[in-house]
Formats: C-alpha cells, sequence, structure tokens
C-alpha cells in the first residue's frame, strides 16, 4: 500500500497531478482544493495517498492531512458514494467542512457536492456519525507528521479575526456533541475548557479540541 508521495510536482492536469519521485512518475488524484493549494511546477510536493485497487485499474488518490485521507476512506464505505463523489464532497467542504456537517449531522451540506444527492447525503450523515470523533481527534499535516519541511501543502490561513458577539461555535459544538452522544454536562464542560484555552477557536476547531478533551485518559 502506497500511504504517501513525496517528490517534485512535473504537471497538473483538472483532476490529477504527475510527482516525480526520484525517475518514477506517479499520477495522483486530487480534489478541486487540494489541487488549488499545491505548488508550482517544479516545485517539491508532499501527499498521503490512498490506493483504489479495481480489477482493470489502480488508482492513487493523494490528501494533505490525515483527516481528509481518512474521511475518503470512510466516504467510500457508504454505498453511493464511490471515489468520484468522495473527491467532490471533500473538494466542496474539505475536511474541517465535512467532520463539521457529518457531527451536526447537516446533510445539506453534504449535498451540495457534485453528484451527490439528499437520500445519499443523508445515508452518509447516518453511517459515519459514530465515525467522527475518532476521525476528527486525527488531525495532522503531511509536514506534521513527517518533520518535512520542504513543503506546506496548505495555503496560509488568514489571520483569524475575533468572533463577533454571539459566536454560534459554542452552540454548533455543543449540538454536535449531543448528536454525538456525549453527555449534556460533559460537553459543556469540555467546550468550555476548550474556548478557555482558545477563545476565538472555530466550530470544527472545537468541536476536535472538546473531542480531545472528553477522550478517555489512559
Amino acid at each position: 500500500m502506497i500511504g504517501r508521495i513525496a517528490g517534485r510536482l512535473e504537471y497538473r492536469s483538472t483532476d490529477h497531478v504527475l510527482i516525480d519521485v526520484r525517475g518514477v512518475g506517479y499520477i495522483v488524484y486530487v480534489s478541486n482544493r487540494v489541487l488549488a493549494g499545491l505548488p508550482g511546477n517544479g516545485e517539491a510536493v508532499a501527499l498521503y495517498t490512498d490506493l483504489l485497487v479495481q480489477e482493470t485499474n489502480l488508482q492513487l488518490f493523494g490528501f494533505t492531512t490525515l483527516v481528509e485521507k481518512e474521511w475518503h476512506r470512510l466516504l467510500m464505505s457508504v454505498q453511493g458514494i464511490g471515489a468520484k463523489a468522495s473527491m467532490a464532497i471533500l473538494g466542496t467542504l474539505g475536511d474541517d467542512g465535512v467532520s463539521r456537517a457529518i457531527a451536526l449531522g447537516d446533510w445539506s451540506a453534504i449535498a451540495k457536492a457534485k453528484g451527490v444527492g439528499p437520500k445519499t447525503a443523508q445515508k452518509v450523515i447516518l453511517e459515519l456519525k459514530d465515525k467522527a470523533p475518532g476521525v476528527m481527534a486525527m488531525g495532522g499535516t503531511v509536514a506534521r507528521a513527517t518533520g518535512d519541511e520542504v513543503i506546506d501543502n496548505e495555503p496560509a490561513p488568514a489571520p483569524r479575526k475575533a468572533p463577533p458577539k454571539g459566536n454560534p461555535a459554542q452552540a454548533e459544538a455543543l449540538s454536535a456533541l449531543g448528536n454525538l452522544g456525549y453527555a449534556p454536562g460533559d460537553a459543556a464542560g469540555a467546550v468550555a475548557e476548550a474556548m478557555g484555552a482558545e477563545p476565538d477557536i472555530d466550530t470544527a476547531g472545537l468541536i476536535r479540541a472538546a473531542l480531545k478533551l472528553l477522550a478517555p485518559k489512559g
């Protein structure tokens, strides 16, 4: 199994790139979101990969984070979601967006992806809801996981502004944790602690931080 590719970006197409690894070129399929964040041709690049094995075809799919790769694997386990639909969902929402939509039970967000209808989106929420805590707690980009600083595949985030009054992150995080089966008291305590450590955290980050606090110790 090929789990990671690191080399030089040779060229890009509309849905894939060619990465040269010591003279061997690998075609890696990526979402439009990943494609937009990659460096220029000739520059160093590193991606987590997932290998799809079919009877007459082998395809590599590339991701900038472990969370994104894991969501791809889980999305494809849902009947009606193939590789193309999975990449469309990830390209539309990103890994944080998928995590947030599934934790909140927001099937309409999933249905915004091209080729994914309401019924399939609802099935995604139903089948993957219990997997959200484990996936969101993973985190990590290629560079952070490997210590490889030659490239950062994700565009630098814009400076975060202080949240407006009535920031909905807290309520949305509490709702998501409730949907995931956590007791209201436990969820409220974890959310409060996470917000105390980082007051301007966004919803996806707050859910992830609270899940880590709620995870069994030891």
